[in-house]
C-alpha cells in the first residue's frame, strides 16, 4: 500500500485572507504555534504563503538602508519587508498538494523548497488541510504486517517467490535472506524493496542460483 498525504495530513488549515494585517499573522501564528500560513481568496483557494521568516524580515531590515546594486532577490526581500498585509508579505504562488499525492513526494517537495509544511487542497483547488514534516514521519510507524505485505508485493514483481525468501522486517529496515533464481533479479527486488513506504535501508545478503550477468569474451579468429 502505498501512503498518501490523505493518510497522514492534518484536516484543519490555518489560513488568512490576503488584507489580513501584519499584527493578525503574527498573533494567528502564535495562537496555533505554526510556522507558516496560507493566504486564500473568497472561494478558498490558495493564491500564497505567509511564514515566520517572511515577518521576521522586518526585524532584520535596516530602515532606509538600500544598496546601490542588488539582487533581485535582495528587493523582493525589501520589498516584502516594507509590507503590512498578508497579501504584501506573502510568497506566491503557493506550493500545494492533493490528498492522492504520495508521501514520498510530499516530501520531496518540502526537501526541495525548504519547507515544513504544505496546504493540501481539492480537485477544486479548495484548501481542505494541511500537511506537516512530522505528519510524514508517520510512515515509519506503519504496522510489521502492511511493511510485509508491501514487501512480499515487491518480491512478486520482482518475479521472485516471497516464499523462497526470509524477509526481517524493523522499523525503517528490512533484511533480506535467501537464494532468487537470477543474479540480475537482485537489484529488482532490492529497488523494490528499498521504494515500500517506511523502508530507508535493505540489508541484501541474497545469493542466486544462475549468474545470468556473465559477460561472454569475444570470440577472435
Amino acid at each position: 500500500m502505498v501512503m498518501r498525504v490523505g493518510d497522514v495530513m492534518g484536516r484543519v488549515a490555518i489560513a488568512v485572507r490576503p488584507e489580513t494585517s501584519f499584527a493578525d499573522l503574527v498573533a494567528t501564528m502564535r495562537r496555533f504555534k505554526v510556522g507558516a500560513v496560507a493566504v486564500i481568496d473568497a472561494d478558498r483557494r490558495p493564491v500564497g504563503m505567509v511564514s515566520a521568516h517572511d515577518l521576521l524580515l522586518k526585524e532584520i531590515e535596516e530602515p532606509g538602508h538600500r544598496r546601490v546594486f542588488e539582487g533581485r532577490a535582495r528587493r523582493a526581500e525589501r520589498a516584502k519587508a516594507a509590507g503590512g498585509t498578508a497579501g504584501q508579505l506573502m510568497t506566491t504562488p503557493p506550493i500545494t498538494v492533493t490528498g492522492r499525492t504520495t508521501v514520498r513526494e510530499a516530501a520531496r517537495i518540502m526537501h526541495d523548497h525548504h519547507v515544513r509544511q504544505l496546504p493540501v487542497v481539492g480537485e477544486d483547488g479548495k484548501i481542505v488541510g494541511t500537511v506537516h514534516q512530522s505528519d510524514l514521519l508517520k510512515v515509519f510507524a506503519r504496522p510489521p504486517e502492511e511493511v510485509r505485505a508491501d514487501v512480499e508485493a515487491a518480491l512478486a514483481r520482482a518475479g521472485v517467490d516471497p516464499r523462497a525468501l526470509t524477509a526481517a522486517i524493523e522499523p525503517g529496515l528490512v533484511s533480506l535472506r535467501g537464494m532468487v533464481p537470477r543474479r540480475s533479479q537482485i537489484a529488482a527486488v532490492v529497488d523494490g524493496v528499498r521504494a515500500v513506504d517506511g523502508v530507508i535501508e535493505v540489508d541484501d545478503r541474497l545469493s542466486y542460483e544462475t549468474d545470468d550477468l556473465v559477460t561472454v569474451p569475444p570470440l577472435y579468429l
